[in-house]
């Protein structure tokens, strides 16, 4: 018993010092006007609108993603210079990048990078801010607005067919139950399935947008 709980708490110590990486932007007046987002290397991370959001969204990339955004970090020295261009641009939102392993913990703060490895991550980001919302969309409609399932589910689609959606096997559980319950409108059944087919193929990862 004593061993099982000792290799136990072994375990959670080692997820603690993996290797992750943390992402906010604060832009007031946007909706939202706040996202925070942690990842670690495997994947699994953690998404929330407010800083002091005890319950946060949880979603898992797959390897590949996780993969794409390291590399992507590892572009930038793991964020341990500065990333703010020279020139006058608009404010397009303070932006936080954070990379923690172990006792290495580096950050740095922007609000418009000319780096194409800082603005391929950033982009990286965003698309999981977009995901989880258009997931918490989706949701909602389903549970209390049946009629409007059909345009949460065709918002879904216009960001997958512009690359936009990451950890899309998240969308699959939802995307089932409407597919299979006729308290929906047949179009929407007939989409939901549809969708759910295609994510199943799988979606293209940040890989695809790494700068060269």
């Amino acid at each position: 018993m004593k061993w099982c709980l000792a290799l136990l708490l072994c375990v959670c110590l080692n997820a603690a010092d993996a290797p992750r990486l943390y992402f906010s932007k604060s832009f007031p007046g946007s909706a939202p006007a706040y996202v925070a987002i942690n990842l670690d290397k495997t994947g699994v991370g953690d998404y929330r609108e407010d800083e002091h959001d005890d319950n946060p969204v949880r979603f898992q990339l797959s390897e590949p993603e996780a993969g794409a955004m390291f590399d992507l970090a590892a572009k930038l020295g793991y964020f341990d210079h500065p990333l703010e261009s020279s020139l006058k641009v608009a404010f397009m939102g303070k932006k936080t990048f954070r990379f923690v392993d172990g006792a290495r913990r580096n950050e740095v703060k922007f609000n418009f990078s000319e780096d194409p490895a800082a603005q391929a991550l950033a982009d990286c980001f965003e698309r999981i801010s977009e995901s989880e919302q258009l997931l918490t969309n989706l949701e909602v409609s389903a549970k209390y607005d049946h009629l409007g399932v059909m345009k949460a589910l065709l918002l879904l689609e216009s960001a997958y067919d512009h690359k936009r959606l990451l950890a899309t096997p998240q969308y699959l559980p939802l995307l089932d139950r409407i597919a299979k319950s006729e308290t929906y409108m047949h179009e929407a059944r007939v989409r939901a399935a549809g969708l759910a087919d295609q994510f199943r193929c799988g979606a293209a990862p940040c890989a695809a947008i790494q700068p060269k």
